[in-house]
Order: C-alpha cells, then structure tokens, then sequence
C-alpha cells in the first residue's frame, strides 16, 4: 500500500492537485498489515498529520475486514476493497453506533484475480488504483499511468507495461 499511496499522489500532481503520501507503521514484521495515506486536494496542503477518518479507503487485503476497519469513518466513506465476493456480501460499519456502510459506497474489484492473471503473483497495489480511477474524477487514469511510468522507470518497460495493463483491466472491471 505504501508504493500505491505514492502512484496516488504522484497521479494527483499530474492531474495538476496537491497531494502528499505516507505510510504509518513501526517495528511490524514483514506481512503485517499496515496503513499508508495520500492526500489529495485542489489548494496548498498544510497538514501534516494522519488521516483518521478517510473519504476513500482502500483495502487491499480483504481479512482486514474482520478489524472494521472504516469505524472511524462516516456516512459518506466509499470503500473499494479487493475481493471476489459481491458488494452486498461486504458488511462494514461506520461511527460510534456501528451504522452500515451503505452498498452503494462499497466497490469490490478482484485486484488479486487481475494481478495473478497478469504477474503470476499477487501483486495487487497498482492494479486496485484502477477501480480508484473509475470513481468521480478524483485522478485519472491517464495520471495514474503517467505516475507508473515514473515510479516504475528503472524496473523496464515490461514491468511498465504490465502495471498498466492490470490498472486498465480493473478499471473496466
């Protein structure tokens, strides 16, 4: 999460937005689940601090579902996770009271499916930024392929290529 929350802003720069990335974690091991943030807006960014309660969450490892990880969110968080099952399958809560994120705010894309198709290994932290692409003109895809381009620049054009490709199949997805 931590290369995709920098394919975020880097997206957002090209899309002409301010926008800044981080990850939060400390001494965990290698697998541990962890956070990283981007912010995204049209002004000068001066904070500097966590993100507690996002717009958009993404969650690339669907067993952090189990940990509720939208509590500190509300009514109007949209949640793009990567799983095979149907949104309406997904149940997430907001607030102190444990409200239901609605399903019309839940987006499933199969970002494991789409990256073992196209890697050979889960390698899903660009591909779900495609499903991000899809959503109301936050970044576009054309930004996102252009922070892949420059991320990735020393890895080769295949691993180029193949980013890309897996970013457009989740967004048609």
């Amino acid at each position: 999460m931590v290369t995709a929350a920098e394919l975020i802003a880097i997206a957002a720069y090209k899309d002409g937005k301010q926008s800044q990335a981080f990850p939060s974690f400390g001494v965990e091991r290698t697998g541990a689940p962890i956070q990283a943030f981007a912010r995204i807006d049209d002004e000068f960014i001066r904070t500097r601090e966590q993100v507690s309660s996002p717009d958009i969450l993404i969650i690339l490892d669907p067993t952090l579902i189990s940990l509720n990880p939208t509590s500190d969110c509300d009514e109007k968080v949209v949640v793009i996770v990567n799983t095979s099952k149907a949104k309406e399958e997904i149940k997430l809560t907001y607030g102190p009271n444990k409200k239901a994120v609605p399903a019309g705010n839940i987006y499933p894309v199969d970002a494991t499916k789409i990256a073992m198709e196209i890697f050979g290994k889960n390698l899903s932290n660009t591909t779900i930024l495609g499903a991000l692409a899809k959503l109301d003109g936050l970044l576009s895809i054309d930004g996102l392929k252009e922070a892949i381009k420059e991320k990735f620049e020393e890895k080769g054009e295949e691993i180029i290529k193949k980013n890309i490709e897996a970013l457009d199949k989740a967004y048609h997805a």
